[in-house]
């Protein structure tokens, strides 16, 4: 017969384990929300006390009131043409960077010869090719795009290169043991296998076209967010400089969360470690 305390012991984890599942939990998005909500709420305080100037950092009422009145002047017209920017921008630097990713990554020829060049000029910082592109292609919409498509091209060719480069070599002598052809090996191993390090490169490289279209439209744009930015600076205006980076970070945000949907539809198969998951 079991002693006391053996039982105890044995009943101790059902009951824990019963009474988290009776917990619920919160949602990831709430989470989330806390820290941009305590910022908030701290820096309206610190406004309406006097420790903070208004005239450097606006309350964040100020500032929804600000956005709500750039609303009934056109912003969401200034919202549009900077997303179309950027998303021609991207699918122009994406198509291009997974292009040349993989015939860099399927070749140790082609990378000896191109991948350092490319290298050195993914250390260019995106404001010294504005003054080219402004003399190459002018001050229309085409430096804007192409600026764009080069901050998108670099994280995409490295997550490119880098995910075909991964690829377990086991899986590369199954593939030639079943006698698959270079078309097949590229479709049924390497794509499927390269596919984590192609997406997250997709989504740095988005994330680094929301930045170079800020950088081509503070140069040379009237209209746009970035426009926005500029004729706050110009008129010492704070309150609308910080509603267009709000703005800014809303869309970024929200594009990576379409970005992140795309990795788990493209990638359900995988059977990775979810943290508080049950096994």
């Amino acid at each position: 017969m079991p002693s006391t305390s053996a039982t105890i012991i044995a009943d101790t984890p059902v009951k824990a384990t019963s009474a988290s599942r009776q917990r619920p939990a919160m949602p990831r998005f709430l989470l989330g929300l806390i820290l941009p909500f305590a910022l908030i709420a701290l820096a309206e305080i610190s406004v309406s006390r006097g420790w903070i100037a208004a005239n450097h950092l606006p309350a964040p009422s100020e500032i929804f009131n600000t956005i709500a009145h750039l609303a009934q002047q056109g912003l969401l017209a200034h919202i549009g043409i900077s997303s179309a920017r950027v998303v021609a921008g991207f699918i122009a630097g994406a198509a291009l960077a997974i292009l040349t990713g993989s015939v860099v990554g399927l070749s140790t020829r082609l990378e000896a010869i191109l991948d350092p060049s490319f290298q050195a000029l993914r250390a260019i910082p995106s404001l010294a090719w504005v003054p080219l592109l402004l003399l190459w292609l002018g001050i229309d919409e085409a430096p804007k795009l192409v600026l764009i498509a080069i901050g998108a091209f670099f994280p995409v060719y490295m997550g490119v290169v880098s995910g075909i480069r991964g690829v377990d070599r086991r899986l590369i002598e199954v593939g030639k043991l079943y006698h698959l052809s270079t078309t097949a090996m590229i479709r049924r191993i390497l794509l499927p296998a390269a596919l984590p390090a192609i997406i997250t490169g997709l989504r740095n490289g988005l994330s680094l076209a929301w930045m170079f279209m800020v950088a081509a439209e503070l140069i040379a744009a009237s209209q746009g967010l970035g426009y926005l930015l500029t004729d706050g600076r110009e008129t010492s205006r704070a309150d609308i400089v910080l509603a267009a980076i709000a703005i800014l970070a809303v869309l970024g945000k929200s594009s990576d969360w379409l970005m992140q949907k795309l990795e788990t539809h493209l990638l359900a198969w995988r059977d990775t470690y979810q943290h508080g998951s049950g096994a």
